[in-house]
């Protein structure tokens, strides 16, 4: 039987790690990418195409599913996976970082935080407690700790308390957890470090968590808006923080030079809306850099959109095709385009692999940016 979950490291190049997540539903290759199905769903994708660019384990979200269809029906249906006909692990986010930014009316206390709904204005509350019991009503096989994520510009001693509240929450995201003996048999869970742009706070967080004892650690607070610069320079330190012989998984994160360069930290997991949301909207992420096919320069372009790719976006169809699909509004450019975009994460995330392996990978980075880069 395989195990409920086992890391190992099969390579290390500097601080850049390639090795193997084992679940019951499967391995994750890291560094891994994770394909966002906030509502049970890659929006434009259907979950044999996305397993089909490489994926290995797909997003989740506690506060989207919690609102609709609701965890109790996903339940009584089978579980998630039943439910979007997804048989390798999914990983849930515990829906904190969702009501922080997506609900306007919202109440933090110590318990938890009251919100309305952003789709019905109905009033709902999420605790530890009840994060933990919908992630096991959703049957999810990575399971992430409930948490506050403030803004990485607010005054520290808010940035503080709520780190500290944060930790505690941890604490009884455990709990609760450990609490679904059948469900936590079968599944992980992630704590998640806290403390924004603060070195000494990621020290205190990343301890706090270490002593409650998670199966990996994510790294939260980052891809809010502070930049890349101010992101790599916490990650210059941050994964260091945290066990180095568990998973580190960057939260939100993001743009293909900033996967390069936090693998190249030490980071093994990451999930971002950016290739579904940019092929929706006309952007195709490239080995020679993003391309907006919605510019009239591609009105008659031949060429294929990545000599290097072999999705049916870059085989079968031009650039000038791409962008008639685009600007007419053609659900099919939106298909044909995310697809090529998680093609290309899943491709770079091979590539990162493989080079680390080899020992290789500061002249893959470099080459990687002196093409994406310009």
């Amino acid at each position: 039987m395989a195990p409920r979950f086992q890391f190992e490291i099969h390579a290390t190049d500097g601080k850049a790690r390639t090795g193997t997540i084992r679940m019951r539903r499967g391995e994750i290759r890291t560094p891994a990418f994770m394909p966002v199905g906030t509502a049970a769903t890659v929006k434009a994708m259907k979950p044999e195409t996305v397993r089909a660019t490489g994926a290995d384990i797909l997003l989740g979200n506690t506060y989207h599913l919690m609102l609709r269809p609701g965890a109790e029906r996903v339940a009584r249906l089978g579980g998630l996976h039943k439910f979007m006909n997804w048989d390798r692990p999914i990983l849930t986010d515990s829906g904190g970082y969702q009501v922080m930014s997506l609900s306007e009316l919202r109440k933090i206390t110590e318990d938890g935080v009251t919100f309305a709904s952003h789709i019905d204005g109905s009033k709902h509350m999420l605790t530890p407690e009840r994060s933990m019991e919908i992630q096991r009503l959703l049957g999810s096989d990575i399971v992430m700790a409930f948490d506050e994520c403030p803004r990485a510009d607010a005054d520290r001693d808010v940035i503080e308390q709520s780190m500290r509240m944060s930790m505690r929450w941890a604490g009884r995201s455990r709990a609760g957890f450990d609490s679904g003996e059948e469900h936590a048999k079968r599944s992980a869970l992630f704590g998640i470090q806290q403390g924004a742009l603060h070195q000494d706070m990621r020290a205190e967080s990343a301890a706090a968590l270490q002593e409650i004892g998670f199966d990996g650690y994510a790294i939260g607070g980052l891809a809010v808006g502070e930049g890349q610069e101010a992101m790599f320079a916490v990650l210059d330190y941050a994964p260091g923080q945290l066990p180095a012989d568990k998973p580190r998984y960057l939260m939100g994160v993001g743009k293909p030079d900033d996967l390069v360069g936090a693998v190249e930290r030490g980071v093994d997991m990451f999930d971002c809306v950016l290739p579904s949301r940019s092929g929706r909207n006309g952007q195709g992420f490239t080995w020679a850099g993003p391309v907006n096919l919605r510019n009239a320069r591609h009105a008659e372009d031949p060429a294929q959109l990545d000599e290097r790719c072999t999705c049916d976006a870059c085989t079968k169809y031009s650039r000038a095709y791409l962008h008639h699909l685009i600007k007419s509004g053609e659900i099919l450019g939106a298909m044909l385009l995310t697809e090529h975009n998680l093609t290309f994460y899943q491709a770079l995330m091979a590539g990162m692999r493989g080079a680390i392996a080899e020992r290789r990978f500061t002249a893959f980075a470099a080459q990687f940016r002196r093409d994406y880069l310009g």
